[in-house]
């Protein structure tokens, strides 16, 4: 989208993984959750975690971890998504849950 803009960051080791990392700024005309945001693949090239500053609830750092996929319609889709709080060292801070979100019975229409 105009305005948007992607970079390639440092690949990222979690979950006995190596996941590639994409940086995106988002200019002040779109509603979202930070204007920077990070983008974190697995070698699927299938999004495992997103990370954020929510700004509406006081600029906590969020890292959202996403995974259970499933192919609906021939996209795939998590279904299992999970925000925390995330501490100094940029990792999950697992006892903090922020929002749980899981989706069943997906279907496009």
């Amino acid at each position: 989208m105009d305005g948007v803009k992607v970079v390639e960051r440092e690949p990222w080791h979690e979950e006995g993984e190596e996941w590639r990392v994409l940086r995106a700024w988002l200019p002040g005309t779109m509603v979202s959750h930070s204007r920077y945001q990070y983008f974190y693949f697995g070698r699927d090239r299938m999004l495992r975690r997103h990370d954020y500053q929510v700004d509406v609830a006081g600029g906590m750092l969020a890292a959202q971890l996403t995974g259970d996929y499933v192919e609906a319609d021939g996209i795939r889709l998590p279904t299992r998504r999970r925000a925390y709080a995330r501490g100094p060292d940029n990792r999950p801070v697992f006892d903090l849950l922020m929002v749980s979100i899981d989706i069943s019975n997906v279907r496009l229409v």
